[in-house]
């Protein structure tokens, strides 16, 4: 095996866009030393006078990659808050260094194929470790864990889990929404054709809008849609082969009313090419502006029932509904405090070296969800009977 190199205790954050939230305070009381890279130094240090971190961290610019990798040393923990397809470069210029790497991004092709080099340098690759990916795979995890040790690993059975995961103003407003990344990104999600499993059957949705349903979470209406691939995730969980899915989604949650406040949208959807999607992306920017009195709301519901016959049946739900307040929104503090934890666990060598995602065993989830739950990002669990 090969030998992990030690953490230095220094973390480089990258980016101080809209995710960027108390986490980055979290890791300024434990790392030894840290530095926020932004477009400008000026930028960076007005990032971190918002997020009353001023003299706790080091503003520094991001002019070119060389500018960052040129102060990287080994054992450094560089964490990227860029765009998912500027990680792999980073990546490679940490294996370069020598240095750890984390994220809040799902494991793309190009992170998978330089995992490999990663661990064979001793360096630690952290993915999927904000909020979705990242706290929705913790709630799954723990939950499979929960009812394989009641219904059994080998015992038939069959089973039912959905994953629904959303940002949404905490004041409905008339667009039944609110940007919490890029319009552009939004749009292109909706563009992606959706593929997912239902009563049995794998079912594709190639726009995942016309497959809408209500779901009711404590009285309240929401309404939820299939996005990505979902089949993957089968596997990635681990569930007991013995056991056979009836449904298995992972989607998006919106408000109720979404759906038809956004029929104008689907339509350009439906129409447009790359330009027109692009121009509609700035034109929804403008129109939906965010100021500093509006007020984010992200909630995640994951629950998994599991039916082995003869009334023996297991069913278990998380949910995590949390408003933004003044000094920080809900989406900036659900995906930096889990990604700030795993960073933890990479400066304290609790992560091998290789690639990991946040939640990889049903035990690690349910520790880093303790933990999580210590510092005050709250949520719920309910269990039938």
């Amino acid at each position: 095996m090969t030998e992990r190199v030690p953490a230095s205790g220094t973390v480089h954050w990258v980016g101080a866009g809209l995710s960027t939230g108390s986490g980055l305070a979290d890791l300024c009381a434990t790392a030894d030393r840290v530095l926020l890279w932004h477009r400008t130094a000026d930028r960076a240090a007005g990032a971190l006078a918002g997020l009353g971190l001023t003299g706790r961290a080091e503003p520094r610019a991001l002019t070119a990659p060389a500018a960052l990798a040129a102060a990287l040393a080994p054992g450094d923990v560089v964490v990227s808050m860029l765009p998912a397809p500027r990680h792999a470069g980073l990546l490679d210029a940490c294996v370069r260094a020598g240095a750890h790497f984390a994220c809040s991004s799902y494991v793309s092709p190009e992170l998978s194929a330089r995992g490999e080099a990663a661990r064979a340098a001793g360096l630690t690759v952290l993915t999927e470790a904000g909020l979705d990916p990242g706290i929705d795979h913790l709630f799954a995890h723990s939950l499979i864990g929960r009812a394989r040790a009641r219904i059994g690993e080998h015992t038939p059975a069959a089973y039912r889990l959905t994953s629904y995961c959303g940002g949404v103003p905490a004041v409905p407003n008339d667009f039944r929404y609110r940007f919490s990344w890029a319009p552009l990104g939004v749009l292109n999600a909706l563009r992606s054709p959706a593929r997912y499993l239902e009563d049995g059957t794998e079912t594709a949705a190639a726009r995942p809008w016309e497959a809408t349903r209500p779901l009711d979470l404590n009285g309240e209406t929401f309404e939820a849609y299939p996005n990505r691939d979902s089949i993957p995730f089968v596997e990635q969980y681990g569930l007991p082969s013995a056991w056979r899915p009836r449904t298995f989604v992972r989607g998006t949650l919106r408000l109720d009313g979404w759906l038809k406040a956004w029929q104008p949208v689907f339509e350009e959807l439906t129409a447009g090419d790359d330009e027109r999607i692009a121009a509609l992306a700035r034109e929804l920017a403008a129109a939906h502006p965010t100021t500093e009195a509006d007020r984010d709301r992200v909630v995640l519901t994951v629950s998994l029932e599991v039916d082995a016959g003869r009334g023996r049946t297991w069913t278990g739900a998380y949910l995590l509904d949390a408003t933004g307040d003044a000094e920080e929104s809900a989406m900036a503090r659900c995906v930096s405090r889990p990604l700030a934890l795993g960073v933890r666990h990479i400066l304290d060598g609790s992560l091998s070296a290789g690639l990991h995602r946040a939640a990889g065993t049903a035990q690690r989830s349910d520790r880093w969800l303790a933990e999580l739950a210590e510092e005050g990002l709250e949520f719920t669990l309910t269990l039938g009977q």
